[in-house]
């Protein structure tokens, strides 16, 4: 008699279980809106006729506070009656889908994505094109892991457009170097390639956005730790002078030209006030002046750090207030979740306040499509899985560490080594045949793993490899077996530099030389080699390499900075082996020496200070010596420059009715605001640049033109850059290259209250060697 008792167990179990099962799937829609939901499909804000606004307004009007106030960090739960599904605001797509973040998996039929070279190495190609293309391919690749279910939000937290301020930040891999225009512009061509703009100044189609990115840190958050300093509780002291010429214009251009749907607070104070709690900054600035249209996301746990770190908040509540009020819109982390609801209760915040931020976050979740239905079935719907690791973006990834690398010497032209007989060749360092160090930070699983050891494999037959040192800080170096082996070979590869365990977020660097005895194990190998050795350096910030520069049997450094994935290790393989294949990029930022290490990284100035010492910040202000310029990169071919013409050598901004100023040391001016629209047009320059290949090979180049005041006093740049484009060129063929160049954006610099002023006297167009004199009279 028990055996019916059992069973009718096991089918009370089974059908509870099956109710439970269909009371999670109507409870927790798989898409806002769906359609098959009757109940909730019928209300305005699922009607993606309506303006976006209207739509959101009638959203947030349904929601009771408590379910507001859960909506307001980045794990978003679901909203079962009004039938709205959960979103994870945090993925991150810096240089690929990234495994990092809380929203991506590689647990389902997609388990790698397209690795693409590290932010540092991709600028050195000072290509636009380029920059957007690998945007959209990462945007692509997103889409399609969310339609394949393996994303629980479209919302990237990338670019990192913080200048490269100081050489020993572990994060200025992941930025496009030390100038504020090249940031900016990479920072462009990232926002338009990730939301689905067009490159050529279209706007998104009706505000939609293929994928969502994210600005940040906004902002001066360029250390994380150095000596008793953290990013969590550091105050920079940063001029009105500098803020406006050096840490805020890349920002500027990411808002207004880019139409970045998010800016992301950086964790630090500036000036005494905690990012994410900046009115001024977020509100004013960001939303007000530039005309931010989507959110603003906390750095993760900035809002708890305000009370618990910062002492800015003297109760939890009020860090809730200050960052409400301020214009950020949600937390990553869960201080709003917390607090919120008592900082209501407390009448530190209002509703409204809640009501604003909500306003902001759902109009982005409505513009990605998020609000009708599957969105599978609507546009960016047909991306697939197949355009994950897709032929076309592992040829772009190589295309780009190919067009990065960056040749920093090549004595008596040893490379490329087709040229001569190499029957072997000797790979010596520790992290040669690793692939994993190819990445950088903020990476994902890549298509496919290949070493850089494996990459000289397939156009050298006979290689032997030695790691030459234990781990990368190189404590210990097998210098005698490493010279053994060096001596036998034909060639020697080196491949030497940094790795996560030595840079990275959370981790600054304490030394700008190669790190233990890499140095000892070079020199050693070199001077017993049979040949002049080819060093690869292998890193994103910079590396004082001044003893392998000087040393006549080190014929070649390379470096290649995180080169991406399997497509990398073909690039250098190819720049090294091949006579076809041509070394293209220039450094996005001057390598500094070891001395400058005494230079206290918390100091914040750009400009030098001629009293003190004080040597300033970039190249366009900094005066100590260089081991290599900013924009510096050598060819196998030879570029020589010429000015073809230049439309205007004078320009004349007088005008009686306003007052000239002058600062103390430095040069009369006139501030820009003082122009008009009109004297601004007519003051266009237009520059045409001849450029000729003298070499043997055809290869493309990035011409640069930079402009430098005659006056080196310290508040003028020492020069800048003001235009970039690549040039693709036959053996012994010519073109011209034109810049237009805008007198009231180029010639501009900040004074000491943040104003944009432009200098009174002569300036100089530069193009490698050539110099172009124009005068400015204000």
């Amino acid at each position: 008699m028990g055996h019916p008792i059992i069973t009718n167990s096991k089918f009370i179990v089974t059908f509870i279980s099956v109710l439970l099962f269909l009371r999670t799937e109507s409870t927790e829609p798989p898409f806002s809106c769906d359609s098959s939901n009757s109940n909730t499909s019928s209300f305005p804000f699922c009607n993606n006729s309506l303006p976006t606004s209207q739509r959101v307004n009638d959203l947030v009007s349904r929601l009771t506070v408590d379910e507001k106030i859960l909506q307001l960090v980045n794990g978003a739960p679901e909203i079962p009656r009004l039938g709205i599904s959960a979103y994870e605001w945090w993925s991150e797509g810096l240089h690929g889908v990234s495994r990092h973040g809380k929203g991506t998996f590689f647990n389902g039929t997609i388990k790698a994505a397209t690795q693409f070279p590290q932010i540092i190495l991709t600028a050195s190609t000072f290509d636009e094109n380029l920059w957007y293309r690998i945007a959209q391919a990462i945007g692509k690749e997103t889409r399609a892991v969310y339609n394949a279910g393996q994303l629980k939000g479209m919302t990237l937290w990338a670019p990192n457009i913080n200048i490269f301020r100081d050489p020993r930040w572990g994060r200025g891999q992941e930025t496009p170097g030390e100038d504020p225009m090249v940031v900016g512009k990479y920072g462009v061509a990232y926002v338009r390639g990730l939301q689905g703009d067009s490159f050529e100044g279209g706007k998104l189609k009706d505000g939609h956005l293929q994928t969502s990115a994210c600005c940040k840190h906004f902002i001066a958050q360029d250390m994380d730790t150095w000596n008793n300093f953290s990013r969590y509780t550091f105050d920079a002291h940063v001029l009105k002078q500098d803020l406006a010429d050096s840490y805020e214009p890349s920002f500027k251009n990411c808002v207004e030209q880019g139409k970045v749907s998010s800016v992301m607070c950086a964790y630090n104070l500036v000036n005494g006030i905690p990012n994410c709690a900046n009115f001024d900054l977020l509100t004013t600035t960001a939303r007000g002046k530039w005309g931010l249209q989507g959110y603003i996301v906390s750095d993760c746990d900035a809002v708890a750090i305000m009370y618990t770190h910062q002492g800015y908040a003297k109760e939890p509540e009020d860090a809730v207030a200050a960052t409400l009020r301020a214009g950020m819109d949600v937390n990553c982390g869960s201080h709003l979740k917390k607090y919120t609801k008592s900082a209501l209760e407390k009448q530190k915040i209002q509703e409204s306040d809640i009501d604003r931020a909500l306003h902001n976050l759902f109009s982005v979740r409505m513009r990605l499509g998020l609000f009708n239905g599957d969105p599978r079935k609507l546009e960016y719907g047909d991306i697939s899985a197949a355009e994950v690791c897709s032929q076309e973006h592992r040829a772009l990834a190589l295309e780009a560490a190919r067009n990065g690398i960056v040749l920093l010497k090549n004595s008596d032209r040893l490379l490329p080594l087709s040229k001569m007989k190499t029957t072997s060749l000797a790979v010596i360092g520790p992290k040669a045949n690793d692939s994993e160090v190819l990445l950088g930070n903020y990476e994902g699983y890549p298509c496919k793993n290949v070493t850089l050891l494996q990459g000289l494999q397939g156009y050298v037959e006979n290689i032997t490899y030695h790691p030459g040192c234990d781990f990368t800080n190189c404590t210990y170096a097998a210098i005698d077996e490493a010279v053994v082996i060096a001596k036998k070979a034909d060639y020697v590869v080196l491949v030497m530099g940094l790795d996560q365990t030595l840079e990275r977020e959370k981790l600054d660097r304490t030394e700008l030389g190669l790190p233990g005895m890499q140095e000892r194990l070079v020199t050693a190998i070199a001077e017993a080699a049979s040949k002049p050795v080819i060093v690869v350096l292998m890193c994103g910030g910079p590396v004082d390499v001044t003893f392998a520069k000087d040393n006549q049997n080190i014929g070649d450094i390379l470096w290649v900075g995180y080169p991406g994935e399997g497509g990398a290790a073909t690039a250098l393989a190819e720049i090294i082996s091949v006579n076809t294949i041509q070394v293209k990029g220039e450094i996005t930022g001057h390598l500094d020496p070891k001395e400058f290490n005494k230079i206290p990284m918390n100091d914040m100035r750009m400009r030098p200070v001629s009293t003190n010492g004080y040597p300033g910040r970039t190249y366009r202000f900094y005066n100590g010596p260089k081991v290599f310029e900013f924009g510096y990169g050598l060819s196998y071919t030879n570029y020589s420059y010429s000015f073809a013409s230049v439309s205007k050598n004078q320009l004349h901004f007088k005008n009686p009715k306003v007052n000239k100023s002058t600062e103390h040391g430095s040069v009369l001016n006139i501030a820009v605001s003082n122009f008009g629209l009109e004297v601004c047009n007519n003051a266009m320059i237009t520059v045409k640049v001849a450029v000729k290949n003298g070499g043997e090979m055809a290869g493309k180049h990035p011409v640069l033109l930079f402009l430098r005041h005659s006056n080196t006093v310290d508040e003028v740049p020492r020069k800048t850059l003001i235009g970039f484009k690549s040039v693709n060129l036959e053996a012994g063929a010519n073109t011209h290259v034109t810049f237009d160049v805008k007198p009231c954006e180029h010639f501009t610099r900040a004074n000491r209250d943040g104003i944009l002023v432009i200098d009174e006297g002569k300036y100089f167009f530069l193009v490698g060697d050539e110099e172009y004199p124009v005068t400015v009279f204000v």
